[in-house]
């Protein structure tokens, strides 16, 4: 089996920024492209800014945050990606956009051997599989959030995903990344969301109703259930946007009126008020 030691991230948002750090802290080389130098700056900000979190909580030395840094390299041309050996891609949760970056991996990745990642949270796998060449070797790695803390991995293969490949990504998971992995089918949600997003949305029901207050709800949860966070500020945590588009993906698939995005989650959407990111969502964040 080949050994892995260069991999490119392509996205360098929430969750392609934490990607990069664990792998990067893990010993590989990493390539991180973004689409545009200013998209750039941002993201080896996000990365080196949570390392150095890492240092002051004491979670990383100081030496081993600086060994990360310079295995870290970023570009905004995909071109960079041809020598990586695996890609994680991550970028917006959008058909359209992520096949087109799979169709660009297939066409500039030179190894014959190279896995295709997608962190995909709802889309079939399947579909950005098929926009390749190599159909055998694209795979599903959905991460948690945030990246650095969260243990566990989805992996998920697609109809078309060789054994090989399987083995190889478990392998790379466990063994460079240090996360746990669960094995999932290539449907909609997988499981760790296909159970989640039914009770998230629940949440939003009950603040649309009126039935009860998003603080209420968010510490009965937290006292009551043991939960570590309510399901309204996980909502703020992972983004209000990225949770009706997985809501939507998995209403596609499975026509269930439970994964159907609530009217005040789509009119929160339109509002941008997305969450943490936007400073306002189920909670003022601008204080």
């Amino acid at each position: 089996m080949q050994t892995i030691s260069r991999l490119g991230v392509v996205g360098c948002g929430l969750m392609g920024s934490g990607i990069a750090e664990v792998a990067a802290l893990g010993g590989l080389d990493v390539l991180v492209a973004e689409g545009s130098p200013e998209a750039v700056r941002s993201g080896r900000r996000r990365v080196e800014a949570s390392l150095d979190r890492g240092v002051r909580r004491g979670k990383i030395t100081e030496a081993a945050r600086d060994a990360a840094v310079a295995r870290l390299a970023y570009t905004d041309d995909l071109d960079g990606m041809a020598d990586r050996q695996f890609v994680i891609e991550a970028v917006a949760e959008n058909r359209e956009v992520k096949t087109g970056v799979f169709a660009a991996l297939d066409r500039v990745v030179t190894d014959p051997e190279a896995v295709l990642a997608t962190n995909t949270s709802s889309l079939p796998v399947i579909d950005l599989a098929v926009s390749t060449q190599r159909p055998a070797q694209v795979i599903g790695l959905h991460f948690f959030n945030p990246v650095p803390v969260q243990a566990l991995v989805e992996v998920i293969p697609a109809l078309t995903t060789s054994p090989d490949t399987v083995l190889r990504t478990r392998a790379f998971v466990s063994e460079h990344l240090g996360k746990e992995i669960v094995q999932a089918s290539d449907r909609s949600g997988f499981v760790v969301n296909a159970l989640l997003v039914p009770f998230l949305l629940s949440a939003v029901r009950m603040v649309d109703s009126g039935s009860a207050r998003a603080e209420d709800i968010d510490r009965g949860m937290e006292l009551g259930c043991a939960h570590p966070m309510g399901p309204l500020r996980l909502l703020d945590l992972i983004g209000l946007d990225t949770a009706q588009a997985v809501a939507e993906s998995m209403y596609e698939e499975y026509k269930e009126p439970l994964y159907a995005p609530p009217a005040l989650l789509r009119r929160m959407v339109a509002a941008g008020r997305l969450g943490r990111k936007t400073g306002q969502g189920f909670y003022d964040y601008t204080a």
